[in-house]
């Protein structure tokens, strides 16, 4: 109900709701009264005064903040009902109208400040200091924010990573709960990737950088949270953008009520219970709609901060509403329902009396500026075999096509057989059952086919099978050929699936999917999945291994590369969206339901506040809950 946004305010409000209710009760058990000669001032009074200035501090600020920017707002209405009261001889309900309402202002804020909790946590977890090793051999200490890619850094048993990179030296176990949710450490060696931000458990690392700070993984991960935590929902915009003119309309509701009851009925117009005047101002107390202005941000923003602790990064209100009404998701293969780490089968390379050292150099030397899934595990197959990186001119990269530039002076290219113009190579004898993907390079009279089995992920299988039960149809989208698609499809078990797809191909299936009446999501990890993640009315990046353009188009980041993660993201959705109905349901039926009964029959304001405030705790209190929730895991075959 506060503006005010600070993380500690929720203190502030619970201590001056404390003095006015200890004032307020003090009022009912001190009724003494002192003379000073014509003057008598009641102690109970003192007490209540105390009690209406404590309570109504906050919501005073706040009413004289929104007349300043000419708007009328819930906070003026609640001062206008308790000045109304108190000029009507019931300060006493005054005080309590104000107690309660600075009681649920303090418990908001408290929810609030609760889901600020895994955003503190990530802030907490990101280190100041960096030991850098010079080229020398000596280690200086430098500010993370100095940090440049191509530096070595070393980090001991029990500090925190400063900077994502390359471990060079050492083997240890990584804590990484704080951006995947996981607690099992994962092994590390050498040439394994380590992000900011994870604690590194009991080895001495040597880590070359591969990102500066600001471009870091834990940066990034709180980025999209305070990008999150500043979209907000439709629903929550829609109530935004009719909340001022609510409240005018309850001011002008309350005026029309008072009216007809001097005219129409014969009622006192000034004084007790039963006056016109009175009852004008329970009818204004159920009227304000402080539970059903929190029943959307209270659901939202704890939904976010329980992702965020578990590796669900949702990029704002808008994305967690949407994928709760998802009903058909589309995966890329690739390093979504595959490891995305290929095992080299074999390198062919034509004709025969090629220089097979100086091709494998040609790859590598391109491979090595490319961000697919495949270009480290072909390097290093060329690496093996003696090729060397060679000098690139006129690099450019084709999106969902592959790779090109002069080498040597010969134009290079690398990707799929159409791209390079593959030629008729004999097939390989690959084992039954394996999921092959083919990558071609060619300079026009030099041939080199490389052959590549992956696995599919333990866990895709047990998510697509859930997903079915939860009456959600799949498909995958996958750039390999007829082979590959179908043995791929076959082991993960999903309904459809189309092979050979362009990026382009991938965008026009999705959206033709979209026209047939589906809420539409895409899960996918690289630059030639991002046409489709904007297309998809929810966009799922795998964010572990994602590239920078998937993650810019999704809605949804999946920080560890689990597709399981993408039940709990399901879940949570479902989970907040439930809670923002019945938190809409409960706030209109307690305002509408007590808006009856001051109008038709009269209720005391006591009641009416006791209603009120009571229906906002339990808005705030619902949305907060959901902190508490804990994704389901599909069961993984041993």
């Amino acid at each position: 109900m506060s503006s005010h946004n600070g993380h500690n305010e929720w203190k502030k409000l619970a201590v001056l709701s404390a003095i006015s209710g200890i004032t307020g009760l003090l009022s009912q058990f001190l009724p003494w009264d002192f003379h000073f000669g014509a003057f008598t001032i009641k102690l109970s009074h003192v007490f209540l005064s105390v009690s209406c200035l404590a309570g109504g501090w906050d919501a005073a600020i706040d009413a004289w903040e929104a007349l300043r920017g000419k708007r009328i707002d819930i906070h003026m209405l609640m001062i206008l009902v308790a000045i109304g009261a108190t000029s009507v001889g019931h300060i006493d309900e005054a005080a309590l109208l104000l107690f309660l309402f600075s009681a649920a202002g303090a418990i908001e804020h408290y929810a609030m400040y609760r889901t600020h909790g895994a955003i503190d946590a990530l802030l907490d977890r990101a280190p100041k200091k960096a030991r850098c090793r010079q080229s020398d051999g000596t280690e200086i200490e430098i500010n993370t924010a100095d940090i440049q890619p191509g530096q070595q850094i070393i980090v001991l048993p029990g500090e925190l990573i400063p900077a994502d990179g390359i471990v060079e030296s050492g083997q240890s176990s990584i804590d990484e709960s704080t951006l995947t949710g996981e607690a099992k450490p994962v092994d590390k060696h050498p040439g394994d990737l380590v992000s900011s931000g994870t604690l590194n458990s009991w080895g001495r690392l040597i880590i070359k950088v591969t990102k500066a700070e600001s471009d870091s993984t834990l940066q990034r991960i709180i980025k999209l949270i305070r990008e999150a935590q500043e979209s907000k929902a439709p629903a929550q915009r829609l109530i935004d953008r009719w909340g001022d003119w609510y409240a005018i309309f309850a001011i002008l509701a309350t005026l029309t009520f008072f009216v007809i009851q001097i005219f129409y009925f014969p009622r006192p117009i000034w004084g007790g219970s039963e006056s016109s005047f009175y009852r004008s101002m329970t009818l204004l107390i159920a009227l304000s709609p402080c539970a059903l202005v929190l029943s959307v941000p209270s659901a939202i923003l704890a939904s976010i901060a329980a992702g965020a602790r578990q590796g669900i990064l949702f990029r704002g209100g808008a994305a967690i509403e949407k994928l709760s009404q998802v009903d058909y998701i589309c995966f890329d293969k690739t390093g979504t329902l595959t490891y995305g780490q290929p095992v080299v089968a074999r390198i062919d390379v034509s004709p025969s009396s090629a220089n097979r050292v100086e091709a494998l150099s040609a790859v590598l030397s391109l491979e090595r500026n490319s961000s697919h899934p495949f270009a480290q595990t072909i390097t290093k197959a060329c690496r093996n075999e003696g090729a060397k990186e060679i000098e690139v001119i006129d690099l450019s990269n084709v999106p969902g096509h592959g790779i090109r530039g002069i080498v040597h002076g010969s134009l290079w290219k690398v990707g799929s057989k159409e791209f390079t113009s593959g030629d008729g190579l004999k097939d390989n004898p690959i084992p039954s059952g394996s999921i092959v993907s083919e990558v071609w390079a060619s300079n026009g009279s030099t041939f080199v086919r490389i052959t590549l089995i992956d696995e599919i992920r333990s866990e895709s299988a047990p998510t697509l099978k859930t997903l079915h039960q939860m009456n959600i149809q799949t498909m995958m989208l996958t750039g390999d050929h007829e082979g590959a698609a179908t043995v791929a499809a076959t082991k993960v078990g999903v309904q459809s699936y189309a092979s050979s797809q362009t990026p382009e191909a991938k965008m026009l299936t999705i959206r033709k999917i979209s026209a047939q009446g589906h809420i539409v999501a895409m899960v996918g990890d690289g630059v030639n999945d991002a046409p489709s993640l904007a297309a998809a009315d929810v966009a799922i990046a795998m964010g572990g291994r994602g590239s920078d353009a998937a993650l810019e188009s999704s809605d949804v980041v999946l920080t560890e590369d689990k597709i399981s993660k993408l039940l709990g993201a399901i879940e949570l959705s479902k989970a907040s969206r439930a809670a923002i109905w019945f938190n809409v349901i409960v706030s209109i039926s307690a305002a509408l339901g007590m808006a009856l009964v001051a109008v038709f029959k009269g209720v005391p304001l006591s009641v009416g506040v006791l209603v009120h405030e009571g229906s906002t705790v339990i808005v705030c209190l619902n949305g907060l809950r959901l902190l508490a929730h804990r994704a389901r895991r599909p069961h993984t075959p041993s």
